[in-house]
């Protein structure tokens, strides 16, 4: 079965443009002109990706990706005609998988599109739950629990926390992270794997200035710490 992609731009043109082309090669397509309309066909569709432009009239990129955490999970690709290192840091932040900066090539979104799938496909195949000491992790529900608490993740801190989970003890780098997360996209930004652990930790940490689940290897990157019983409170 064709996957399905969201496509979000208040650009007419640019919608048909990039409708047609993936369209062409196999994908099914559907499109909103604004966030507030995207909601809606997205829960209709439920969507396998979603290509989202930053700026767009009543409701934009990234309040969009705040109000659709809330109910859905596909990956998010945002398209942007300028991309500061704070709009990359944001994005990042509330979900976005991949970017890609206006003018882009047809051909080079498809890349993307499909880069990103295969990165969802490939973690499917992975184990559905995963426990590691008081934490669970349900990747089907894409729910976390610690130390029986439900926690809230942004998608790409779902998605770290599940790579880090799959081997305790293990150490990864920021660019073995980055390449599981978001692939070539990022190979010279690894400041937002920092980004995302800092934000994880504050989550799920009891106490963040002494990681007791994700730590820190100076010099090499972060493992999830190999299980061991639950401290007492």
């Amino acid at each position: 079965m064709a996957k399905t992609i969201l496509v979000i731009d208040d650009t007419a043109s640019l919608r048909k443009l990039v409708q047609s082309y993936l369209a062409q090669e196999g994908f099914a397509v559907v499109t909103a002109a604004d966030g507030r309309e995207a909601l809606m066909v997205a829960r209709q569709t439920q969507p396998d990706l979603i290509i989202l432009d930053l700026m767009m009239p009543e409701m934009g990129g990234y309040e969009f990706m705040r109000a659709y955490a809330k109910h859905g999970s596909a990956p998010v690709i945002v398209l942007t005609a300028k991309l500061e290192e704070n709009d990359k840091v944001l994005g990042l932040e509330l979900g976005a998988d991949d970017y890609i900066t206006k003018p882009f090539s047809p051909r080079e979104l498809t890349a993307r599109v499909r880069a990103v799938l295969r990165r969802v496909n490939r973690a499917e195949a992975e184990p559905d739950l995963l426990r590691v000491a008081d934490v669970t992790l349900d990747r089907t529900g894409r729910l976390l629990t610690v130390a029986g608490r439900r926690v809230d993740l942004t998608p790409s801190e779902f998605d770290l926390l599940a790579t880090l989970m799959l081997a305790p003890g293990r150490v990864f780098s920021r660019q073995d992270l980055l390449d599981r997360l978001q692939g070539s996209a990022y190979e010279s930004y690894e400041r937002t794997i920092d980004v995302h652990i800092r934000n994880l930790r504050a989550k799920i940490e009891p106490d963040t200035r002494h990681p007791r689940y994700v730590e820190t290897v100076f010099g090499v990157g972060y493992r999830f710490a190999a299980e061991r019983a639950p401290q007492k409170q």
